[in-house]
């Protein structure tokens, strides 16, 4: 009897240990996925001011030639 009531406290113990390193695992690993949010490519287009800029100076250059 006692071998069995010793069986079943590691087998209980192993088991909740198990879950709790499975929530802990399934923590961090979402922790990561959010501090990887930041690094994501900006998707932003250029700014037209600086598109318009680029055209006036390369027809200047244009000209001057």
């Amino acid at each position: 009897m006692d071998t069995i009531l010793g069986f079943t406290i590691v087998l209980l113990a192993t088991i909740l240990a198990l879950f709790v390193a499975l929530g802990l695992h399934w923590l961090l690993l979402r922790a990561a996925f959010l501090l990887m949010q930041p690094a994501t490519a900006n998707r932003r287009v250029a700014r037209p001011a600086i598109v318009y800029g680029t055209r006036l100076v390369a027809h200047a250059y244009a000209q001057r030639r």
